[in-house]
């Protein structure tokens, strides 16, 4: 017997006991959907931030205020405390000051739940205002759609204009980018003239890079800007090759803004775009061993209950297989049939479980605003365990019905 004519017994097989077969067939699928959903939707939140973080560019840095050690008075103990923000005035400072070939951008975050407003339009509550100076679209890799950046001289004065996203020209502008261009909008605590429009950039992790509205930082700083308040600067090197020499000197001139000391510790931190990168996918590693836990548990409920599958089949088939073996079969056809029963029922509950996984997995894709993911190395992983399980499962029953006795088994009843 071909391997053919076994998978079209095999087929024939799970026609006559398809209830039992249907069961198995659907604990199989829903283990490896666990499997694929999981994996594929830890890869798309990666690939979306991955694709967020790499707008910055492999050029760009961050400075950031860190946590740093603080010794209790009475006990000695060691402990954590936030360190002081970087002011306005130790960023300006730094920016002034920092004379490696670079691009230093300094924002303030003002707020995530702000409504815009034109004529009877209006967004939800949820726009971002931001604080910026020049350097901030080409640190950020944005790009102007129609517009233009703000002067040196909207900067300095701090001017009443503003650059928002896409979204907000759909809500507002009815999608006419053009139309946006020096129309002037509510932004709740002043009327602003829009003087750029940026281009398309989408989400990454529940951050809609289009819902904002970016405005002059010394605009904002009138309303939001405050002692406690923490400046963010962002450095764009120009030569990407270099920046480990661009960190140095920004370390250097950063302890000297900040006033520390020849034995104190930096209560700041510097920090790459792609290593950010990097620390998110090790993180993931967890998640990763997780899922597979998880689906291999499911999985191993389905494999007894294929095992339990084929040991009766062998039960109901016993006058089957010793018409077979009196026809000529060996016991490694029979072995061969079995067996390859048993993959079939898997890898027929590992293909639908593959489909359920993508489109279960790319509901994070829909969540985030990321792209469609199809996770080939996670369906070529699905397919091996499907056969791995299979061969496991059918192995013992295979080996039974290979060991009867073909005049024994003729007078089975």
């Amino acid at each position: 017997m071909n391997f053919q004519e076994n998978i079209r017994v095999a087929l024939t097989s799970l026609k006559g006991n398809w209830l039992r077969a249907v069961l198995t067939i659907i604990i199989i699928a829903f283990g490896i959907m666990a499997l694929v959903g999981i994996l594929t939707g830890i890869d798309t939140a990666i690939y979306s931030l991955s694709d967020n973080l790499n707008g910055l560019g492999a050029n760009t840095f961050s400075v950031e205020q860190t946590n740093v050690g603080v010794r209790g008075r009475r006990n000695g103990r060691q402990g954590k405390r936030r360190s002081d923000p970087i002011s306005y005035r130790n960023a300006m400072e730094f920016r002034d000051r920092y004379t490696y070939p670079a691009d230093v951008s300094v924002s303030l975050w003002c707020t995530g739940t702000a409504t815009v407003k034109y004529a009877d339009r209006e967004t939800n509550p949820n726009t971002i205002f931001i604080g910026m100076t020049r350097e901030y679209l080409t640190a950020k890799g944005y790009e102007l759609e129609v517009g233009r950046n703000f002067n040196q001289i909207e900067v300095n004065e701090g001017a009443p204009v503003a650059i928002i996203g896409t979204e907000l020209v759909n809500v507002l502008f009815g999608g006419k980018a053009e139309f946006a261009i020096d129309k002037m909008i509510n932004i709740g605590f002043a009327r602003v003239r829009v003087v750029g429009v940026t281009k398309t950039r989408g989400s990454a992790m529940n951050d809609n890079q289009d819902n904002r509205v970016l405005m002059p930082l010394q605009f904002t700083k009138r309303f939001y800007g405050g002692e406690s308040r923490n400046y963010a600067l962002l450095i764009a090197v120009k030569d990407a090759t270099r920046i480990d020499a661009a960190m140095a000197e920004a370390t250097v001139l950063m302890r000297s803004v900040r006033r520390l000391g020849a034995g104190e510790e930096n209560d700041f931190e510097l920090e790459r775009s792609d290593s950010l990168i990097g620390m998110i996918k090790d993180n993931t590693v967890t998640l990763r061993l997780g899922a597979l836990v998880i689906a291999l548990m499911t999985l191993l409920g389905a494999a007894i209950g294929l095992m339990n599958i084929m040991l009766v089949s062998v039960t109901e088939r016993t006058r089957e297989i010793g018409v077979r073996k009196a026809l000529g079969a060996t016991k490694r056809n029979v072995l061969q049939q079995f067996l390859i029963e048993a993959v079939v029922i898997c890898q027929i509950g590992g293909l639908l479980g593959i489909v359920m996984g993508v489109l279960a997995g790319n509901v994070v894709t829909l969540i985030i605003g990321g792209s469609f993911l199809f996770p080939w190395a996670w369906i070529i992983l699905a397919l091996v365990v499907c056969t791995v399980v299979g061969l496991l499962s059918g192995l013992y029953p295979a080996m039974r019905a290979a060991q009867l006795d073909p005049i024994e088994s003729l007078r089975y009843e």
